[in-house]
This record gives structure tokens, C-alpha cells and sequence, in this order.
């Protein structure tokens, strides 16, 4: 298999974890015998110092061009003013544009070793496996905008075909996974959300093997921390999505860990951390890269096609996960070096994906 990857370190630990991704996706390559050429382009607060626009077209084109792009994460403290005329994040936008990327997968399971991380309680954390699907491209991030001395607006809208490709996608996942699917608005004031409710229930009648339940956003944010296991495939717009993954997150112990994919229907997709550019710890070597080499498996997944190594890299993450070593923000003091290492070691098992190589991995657990 050949493949041309796009990486985009990006802001703050986004270079440090990144690389840690190619890495491992170096070493799935050597042992199975693939080609993947990977290169890096310039996004964010790191392209406006060196270009003065956060999405250079030098950096667009060699996305578009690519099977599927890997990005770490923009923004910091130095790009941080809201009234700044150009933004770091405008770049992510615009990237997520660019390449029609208008369903974000984010999967979260709390593993037993780190259920004592999360603020909740143990007993409410057994059996959490569930996955969001947040609109990528539409609603208020990317609606009309004024802005006055003394007022503003951001207009929130959404046609139907955007709302039913979107949920189409959760409806197809939930088919792999324990077909139900929870799908979130606020219908009871919003103009929008009936109209995407409407959609959900018609959208519904194309997958009679799957249970639709509605949910409140407002009442969403509390049933994620109080019955977390109850759900499966959670479906919801772009801004109601980004808040309930963030709140959601806290479940795992650790924003490091958790991956995510941005697909659509003509191009690999755009892979990335859901943790933020972490300027703190920027350039100490202790950034958690376990998110993003998770990212690395879910393109692995979709945009190549390779299933196998995926499921190899997964079972490594969750290996190092439950043996170490770990970083400090789940209890360790291990670098990000140390970290991929591990990774890479219980890849060197054996053929990755092989019946051999998983039998490997559950004699090292």
C-alpha cells in the first residue's frame, strides 16, 4: 500500500506529539510493508509568524492533494487576543472547509486504571464506551457575523442536507457498534434544532435496525456525568458538539488520551488530538502523545483502509495505558519520547495485525 500523509505540527505541544505519531506510523509501515510518505506544512499561530495567514495555500494544496492529514494543535498565548484581525483557529476552520470534513468522530472509553483520574465516581464510569458525532461545518462558527460598539450576532444555520449526511454517518456507525443513537438539540427554543429534529426522526426510518432517542443539550451536559453508560453513538451540531466532547473528556482521566476524526465523502479526513496546544508544558517533552498516536490508528482506520494495523496500534496504546509508562497527566513521570518508545515496542512484537503479533500483545498485558 502506498499513501501521502500531510502532517501539521502546529502551536504549542503540537510539534512534540505529532511527531511521536509518525513514529509509530513509520514503524506500522516498516512492518507491514507500506509506503507512506509524510511531510510537513505550516498551520496556525506557527504559519502566521511565517507567512501572516494561519492556512497558507502552499499548506491547503498539499492537504487537498493528500490521502489524509494529521495535525497536532494550534494556538497560544502569543495568538490569543479575540480581536486580533487573524487567528490560529481561523486556520483550522478553514482547513476543515477546504477538505469537507463535516462529521467529527471523537470515541471515548474510560480504561479501569484511570477511572480514579476522573472527578466521577468509579461506579458511574464501568462500562462507558461511547462515541460523538459533532457536525463539523455548519451551524453558528460558521454563520454570518456583525459586529458594532454595542452589539453582535452569529447567525446559527443549517440546511437539511447538512443535517442528514451527519446523521446518516452516526446512524451507519451505530450499525457497528450498539445501534442506538442519542441525538442532542434544543428543540424546545431553537429554530434549528426542530429542524434538525425533524430530520432525525425522518433520517431514522432508514435505519429500522437502530433505536432514536432525543435529548435535550441542557439535559445532555447533566446525563453525561451522572449516566454516562447509558449511550452509544451520540449525534449533535457543530457548537452543542464542541462543548459536550469537552465536558465528556473529563470521564477519560486525561485530555491526552483522546483521539479524534474529521471525515467527509471525498477525502481521507483530518486527524487530531482533542486536547489544545497545552503552552505550558510546550517544549519540556512530557506532552501525553497517546491521543494523537491514537489518531494516527483511527486514520489508519479510515483513510487507508487498514484495519489490522489500526486494531495493532490501538492494542498498543491501550497496552501502555495499562502497564506504562505514563506521562504525568495520568500519573507518571514518563517524557513523550519514553512514551512512543513503548508504543513502538509492543508494535515490534511481530507483524502488525497478525494473529501472532495480538497474541504478543495480550502476553505482554
Amino acid at each position: 500500500m502506498q499513501a501521502t500523509l500531510a502532517i501539521l505540527p502546529g502551536d504549542g505541544v503540537g510539534p512534540e506529539v505529532t511527531a511521536a505519531a509518525v513514529a509509530v506510523l513509520e514503524a506500522v509501515a516498516r512492518r507491514g510493508g507500506h509506503k507512506i510518505s509524510m511531510a510537513e506544512h505550516l498551520i496556525g499561530g506557527a504559519a502566521i509568524d511565517a507567512t501572516g495567514d494561519p492556512l497558507p495555500t502552499a499548506t491547503r494544496e498539499a492537504c487537498l492533494a493528500a490521502d489524509a492529514v494529521l495535525l497536532g494543535a494550534v494556538g497560544g498565548p502569543k495568538w490569543s487576543d479575540p480581536d486580533a484581525r487573524v487567528r490560529p483557529e481561523q486556520g483550522l476552520l478553514g482547513l476543515r472547509a477546504a477538505l469537507g470534513v463535516y462529521a467529527n468522530l471523537r470515541p471515548l472509553r474510560v480504561h479501569p486504571r484511570l477511572a480514579s483520574r476522573s472527578p466521577l465516581k468509579d461506579e458511574r464510569l464501568k462500562g462507558v464506551d461511547f462515541v460523538v458525532v459533532r457536525e463539523l461545518t455548519g451551524g453558528a462558527y460558521f454563520g454570518a457575523k456583525t459586529r458594532t460598539h454595542d452589539a453582535a450576532t452569529d447567525e446559527c444555520r443549517y440546511s437539511v442536507r447538512e443535517i442528514e449526511r451527519v446523521l446518516r454517518r452516526a446512524f451507519e456507525l451505530a450499525r457497528t457498534r450498539g445501534r442506538r443513537v442519542t441525538s442532542v438539540d434544543k428543540a424546545n427554543v431553537l429554530e434549528t434544532s426542530r429542524l434538525w429534529r425533524s430530520t432525525a426522526i425522518r433520517v431514522a426510518n432508514e435505519f429500522p435496525d437502530v433505536r432514536l432517542e432525543h435529548q435535550l443539550v441542557d439535559s445532555m451536559a447533566m446525563l453525561l456525568l451522572t449516566q454516562p453508560s447509558r449511550y452509544d453513538v451520540i449525534v449533535t451540531e457543530n457548537l452543542f458538539g464542541d462543548i459536550l466532547t469537552d465536558e465528556a473528556a473529563a470521564l477519560a482521566g486525561s485530555l491526552g488520551l483522546l483521539p479524534s476524526a474529521s471525515l467527509g465523502d471525498g477525502h481521507g479526513g483530518l486527524y487530531e488530538p482533542i486536547h489544545g496546544s497545552a503552552p505550558d508544558i510546550a517544549g519540556q517533552g512530557v506532552a501525553n502523545p497517546l491521543g494523537t498516536i491514537a489518531s494516527a490508528a483511527m486514520l489508519l482506520r479510515h483513510a487507508l483502509k487498514l484495519e489490522d494495523e489500526a486494531r495493532a496500534v490501538e492494542a498498543a496504546v491501550e497496552h501502555v495505558v495499562e502497564h506504562g509508562p505514563w506521562t504525568r497527566d495520568i500519573g507518571g513521570d514518563a517524557g513523550t519520547d519514553a512514551v512512543r518508545d513503548a508504543v513502538i515496542d509492543v508494535l515490534e512484537l511481530g507483524a502488525v495485525g497478525t494473529p501472532a503479533f495480538l497474541a504478543g500483545v495480550r502476553a505482554c498485558g
